[in-house]
């Protein structure tokens, strides 16, 4: 079996498996590398940005030496190799607990249950829940499930195209970094720099497949084409902003607008501004949408690699 196939089953297992099983209550692979890399920060804090890069390099470089070393060791047998990539895919992406938290809050915004709907909103995000009514809370989501789609699913699948194993793991990696040390609180202003650099580069590609394929798989690929060009730069976050303002094209909602981190108000601009508010259905919408867009991801992951190995060997060849 060629290592072609390795990646392309090897992924839609993993993609499969975490359909089915989600991610485990207990003993995720990237919850344990959000416990070393919390000890790695213990040792290495200082608020400079040389050693935020240090603590970048040891964490991300680790786990992708650590993912190089056992594709090296599986590559003996194509069934470890499919078998690792498998493990690997299913590890890193984590598109049904976003949909399982997402439906969740919506539930509870449709039983009239704000409270509760608030109380699982920092399951997602990291908004202030208590200065959200329903229709906020609704609108968070919805932005949530957009970035996410691209953080949690595309952006691991397209550097697994890349890099195989070791690019889902470092990807991830990175991608975990930022949410740990990546914000601009004043402990992680200077020391996280670097975490949030990398992820801006490597969350790049897949930010902009994201966009494109929910423009693609979505009810109105015009209008999520237009607020793409028309808003996504408007955006503080140059990843986050073209797959929120494709997804609202796509959906027909509003995006944006004012909202509060930390006690911190932040006045963001106004996403597709000729949708209409964000409806608790839209919820439901924005996971179908999400779900879609992984499935093409996958098959564009699968066809990128093949071509790109094809290439490398072409090029060794003459």
């Amino acid at each position: 079996m060629s290592a072609d196939r390795d990646f392309a089953y090897g992924a839609a297992a993993g993609l499969l498996g975490d359909l089915l099983l989600g991610d485990p209550r207990r003993g995720h692979p990237v919850a344990a590398f959000g416990r070393a890399a919390g000890a790695v920060e213990q040792r290495l804090w200082r608020d400079h940005r040389g050693w935020g890069a240090l603590h970048a390099v040891v964490c991300a470089g680790g786990a992708a030496g650590a993912a190089a070393l056992a594709a090296r060791l599986a590559r003996r047998s194509p069934a470890a190799s499919l078998a690792l990539t498998a493990a690997a895919t299913w590890a890193v992406v984590g598109g049904t607990s976003l949909g399982r938290e997402a439906r969740a809050i919506g539930g509870a915004l449709a039983a009239g249950d704000i409270e509760v709907a608030r109380e699982r909103l920092p399951h997602l995000c990291g908004r202030d829940p208590q200065a959200l009514d329903s229709d906020g809370v609704a609108r968070a989501v919805v932005e949530s499930v957009a970035e996410n789609t691209s953080d949690a699913v595309v952006g691991a699948l397209v550097w697994g195209a890349v890099g195989g194993v070791p690019g889902l793991v470092a990807f991830r990696a990175v991608n975990t970094l930022d949410a740990m040390v990546g914000h601009k609180s004043p402990r992680y202003r200077r020391y996280g720099w670097a975490s949030a650099r990398l992820d801006d580069i490597l969350g790049w590609p897949g930010a902009r497949l994201t966009a494109g394929l929910a423009a693609l798989a979505g009810e109105s690929p015009s209008g999520a084409v237009r607020a793409w060009r028309a808003d996504a730069g408007k955006h503080p976050s140059p990843n986050a902003g073209p797959v929120e303002a494709s997804f609202a094209g796509a959906l027909g909602v509003r995006l944006g607008g004012t909202l509060s981190y930390g006690g911190r108000v932040e006045h963001r601009p106004v996403l597709n501004g000729d949708g209409r508010d964000v409806r608790v259905a839209d919820i439901e919408r924005a996971v179908r949408l999400s779900r879609r867009v992984s499935w093409l991801a996958l098959g564009v992951a699968v066809t990128a690699r093949r071509v790109l190995r094809r290439s490398a060997k072409s090029g060794r060849d003459v």
